[in-house]
């Protein structure tokens, strides 16, 4: 089989939100925006329901459907992008919670969806989704009367615990709701490893759950396995990929693996990343190409048949280093084209 083999193991997914959960005195939800950051919401969401989880999140609500359809009755389905133009029957129809992001929303979601459940996001320093403290200010009492069951804001620097803009947004954020008997939750993987301060009511860690950064202690929860196609001799001089990026130093065995940036690979990691044959690491030479990649087995003593490339020693953080990118995009990208097996 040419397809590589794209491996998720949902136990260790549950381990980290057990794990991040521990961190708390209150409760943990989870984020499974974009499709369970590439690995299946529907998959991701039982599995972490099972655990225990009672609050999901996503990005829009085609995707709170989709979910539903996934978990039945029960769970909050919280969508960040709050009641857009168009959304009513997907939030009524899947019972769906919008965090309402704006007047307008506000306004839409009262008339159309009148009792319906609702969040409320403010924007305390980002500047991406909420309503501004001014918005907010004018906003609130008639807010409340419609009784939100959760406020929310989100935190843009919590990956660098330093960072004065933490302390700043944590500020705001209670400046705005202070004294109010409704839920509150600002932290997301990195607020949630803040500390007790940023806790609030809920969190709703994401990332995190999937082995990424910066939650240090995660467990790897993808193993990618790239089949080998051919292997072929190379002299000293031939160079190998398009445009000629890598030449060969000394007499070498090049593999060519089954996978490329259509497979989410981006082409950019090809400079410094590295495969897996056991535990001899077989660098990758070239250029990623749209379905191939080429690696260097030289130094094996054997031909294989697979070659590692997201494992407990090289993860999403480590291969998007590789590529000048970030976990999420190397996570979020892994394509439809893999052969997905699921453990736990």
């Amino acid at each position: 089989m040419s397809t590589a083999r794209l491996t998720i193991d949902l136990d260790a997914l549950v381990a980290n939100w057990r794990a991040l959960d521990s961190l708390t005195r209150v409760e943990t939800g989870a984020v499974v925006k974009a499709n369970g950051y590439g690995l299946d919401s529907g998959q991701v969401g039982r599995a972490l329901a099972m655990a225990g989880v009672r609050n999901f999140f996503v990005a829009v609500a085609e995707e709170g459907a989709i979910l539903r359809r996934a978990l039945g009755p029960g769970p909050q389905i919280s969508v960040f992008s709050g009641h857009c133009d168009g959304d009513t029957a997907l939030i009524r129809d899947n019972d769906l919670t919008p965090m309402l992001n704006s007047v307008d929303q506000m306004l839409r979601h009262v008339e159309a969806l009148p009792g319906a459940a609702f969040g409320i996001q403010l924007d305390s320093g980002m500047n991406r989704l909420g309503m501004e403290p001014a918005e907010w200010a004018a906003l609130r009492d008639i807010a409340l009367s419609q009784n939100p069951v959760l406020i929310m804001s989100h935190l843009a620097c919590a990956d660098e615990p330093a960072h004065p803009m933490n302390a700043q947004q944590l500020s705001v954020f209670k400046e705005m709701t202070d004294g109010l008997s409704v839920p509150r939750s600002l932290a997301a993987t990195g607020g949630t490893l803040l500390g007790p301060e940023y806790h609030f009511d809920l969190c709703r860690p994401g990332v995190g759950l999937y082995g990424g950064m910066p939650f240090e202690d995660a467990l790897a929860v993808v193993q990618l396995d790239l089949p080998v196609i051919q292997i072929r001799d190379l002299q000293p001089g031939e160079t190998v990929g398009y445009s000629n990026t890598w030449t060969a130093q000394r007499p070498s065995r090049i593999a060519t693996v089954s996978a490329g940036y259509a497979d989410g690979l981006i082409r950019a990691l090809g400079a410094t990343a590295v495969t897996f044959a056991g535990d001899e690491v077989c660098p990758i030479v070239g250029r990623v190409s749209m379905d191939l990649i080429t690696v260097d087995v030289t130094d094996l003593d054997h031909d294989p048949s697979f070659l590692t490339l997201l494992n407990d020693r090289q993860t999403v953080d480590d291969l998007a280093d590789a590529a000048g990118t970030i976990g999420y995009e190397i996570l979020t990208s892994l394509g439809a084209r893999y052969q997905r097996r699921y453990k736990g």
